[in-house]
């Protein structure tokens, strides 16, 4: 598999050329502990799974601490853009849902993840609107088994041209 990474970002019709094709990988990022303690903090979340390494270590199958499965999830959007598939001239991006999420594999503390996203779709939703629909998948380094697969729907807004621009 070729790693895509954008130097710049694509045009709208180079992205709807792109459908069914890998739109890259990410860069590794590492998911400490004190990113897990944050996401517990944020969410309310303190299962001690997550947030108590002694208790962890002790009782776990997993012999560590474990980032909850929505922090996971919760990283696809900032990959994606760290890797540049937004398209140029986009005035807004946002999130509009998700499809076929399963969770595979625990993120143990300390691992590090990467993002690995191919265009299914690019759906005209009105005058420079558009629904881009992507799989997903969150490897883990040195495992078999990824963290996570998803479908990411974002919903893009093209900055409108100005009259007599």
């Amino acid at each position: 598999m070729t790693e895509i990474r954008p130097k710049t970002p694509p045009t709208y019709e180079q992205l709807r050329a792109m459908v069914g094709q890998e739109l890259g990988v990410s860069e590794w990022t590492t998911v400490d502990q004190k990113r897990i303690d944050q996401f517990a903090e944020c969410t309310g979340d303190h299962q001690w799974i997550h947030v108590d390494p002694e208790r962890a270590r002790r009782q776990s199958p997993f012999r560590t601490t474990i980032a909850h499965g929505y922090l996971t999830l919760s990283i696809i959007g900032a990959l994606a853009l760290d890797m540049g598939i937004v398209p140029e001239n986009t005035q807004a991006a946002f999130n509009y849902g998700f499809d076929k999420v399963r969770f595979l594999a625990p993120v143990k503390v300390g691992a590090r993840i990467r993002l690995r996203s191919t265009l299914l779709s690019m759906e005209d939703r009105g005058p420079g609107q558009y629904l881009m629909k992507a799989a997903n998948t969150v490897e883990i380094e040195g495992e078999e088994k990824p963290a996570l697969t998803a479908e990411t729907l974002v919903m893009l807004y093209e900055r409108r041209k100005r009259a007599g621009a």
